[in-house]
């Protein structure tokens, strides 16, 4: 019943709308008639989409964005499915892809060690370890690594280590994540005798100090620690300048997470980039109307990506031009 109340809006509003509706269900279609395959890879549980009868495709290695992620794209708070709902638009293109849970998904597995062991090039070298299995295959004609939000910077990471044809970055930040995280605090209302110790917390953390106890609003324990800041200092400008693949960049004007800043950076530091900037996508990669709808469209699963970020990425995946 809700659904249906919520499609009748839809339908008055207007013709883009309807639209995006229908692309929607034609993703939602896709899926289904794609072919899809749970395999493993080393400790890592993965997804494999293949469009049917296409002789060596294009594959896409879907990098999920921060937190304990899964394959879908969906968090413990958070659920917009972006990453099935890309793999299925790409699908629909001719375009295979691998999304995968990352380390936590769905709780932390004993095979990956002591969660306070952990360190962000993990997730680094589980990316490589995928892309290593998708060209060692033998069964695609490129390999393409499409990071979302963190999911950037591993790939960005990944790309100096191991060979790949292209780089895709979406809403992606160009900043160190504890800068980042700084930045998004202070964007938020939050009281300064709360928001203050938190930066400063921050900024010893990543001059590799401990901070005991946390402060208020910031829930990290000590142990856990060293693993946040392996995360917090990494800079992703010098390791994009250094990768001569070719590379997309797109970046949203409603998104809530990544500045247009980011985007710039990024831009200007991968200077023969292609870049997309679409005024109406947050960061989960859908349009939104105003704050509200911004924040409703992280946890709808059904809502349908950017018409224009998924045409542009195909594109992108499917082109001849060499660097």
């Amino acid at each position: 019943m809700r659904k249906a109340v919520r499609l009748r809006r839809a339908l008055r509003k207007c013709a883009p709308l309807i639209a995006l509706a229908f692309l929607g269900l034609c993703s939602a279609t896709t899926m289904a008639s794609a072919d899809e395959t749970q395999i493993r890879v080393g400790n890592l549980d993965a997804f494999l989409t293949t469009p049917p009868g296409v002789e060596k495709p294009p594959v896409a290695l879907l990098i999920a964005g921060s937190g304990s992620t899964d394959h879908d794209g969906n968090g413990p708070q958070a659920k917009p499915a972006t990453l099935k709902k890309l793999a299925g638009q790409l699908a629909a293109q001719k375009i295979a892809t691998l999304r995968y849970d990352k380390r936590g998904a769905g709780g932390w597995k004993p095979q990956f060690g002591k969660p306070e062991d952990f360190r962000f090039k993990d997730y680094v070298d589980d990316a490589v370890s995928l892309v290593n299995y998708l060209r060692n295959s033998g069964k695609f004609s490129r390999v393409v690594v499409v990071g979302h939000s963190e999911g950037g910077l591993v790939a960005i990471l990944a790309a100096r280590q191991t060979q790949i044809d292209r780089l895709v970055l979406l809403a992606t930040a160009a900043r160190r994540e504890g800068d980042l995280v700084k930045a998004q605090l202070e964007k938020r209302q939050i009281p300064p005798d709360i928001r203050d110790p938190i930066a400063r917390a921050i900024d010893a953390i990543m001059a590799g100090q401990t901070v005991d106890p946390p402060p208020r609003g910031f829930d990290v324990p000590p142990s856990m620690q060293p693993s946040l800041a392996s995360a917090f200092v990494v800079d992703p400008i010098e390791p994009l300048k250094a990768i001569d693949k070719p590379i997309l960049i797109v970046g949203g004007g409603r998104d809530l997470q990544v500045a247009r800043l980011d985007f710039l950076a990024l831009s200007t530091a991968a200077s023969l980039a292609k870049t997309l900037w679409l005024p109406d996508m947050n960061h989960v990669l859908v349009d939104v109307t105003d704050d509200a709808d911004n924040l409703a469209a992280y946890n709808q699963p059904d809502r349908a990506l950017d018409a224009n970020m998924v045409d542009a990425v195909a594109a992108f995946i499917q082109a001849d031009d060499r660097r």
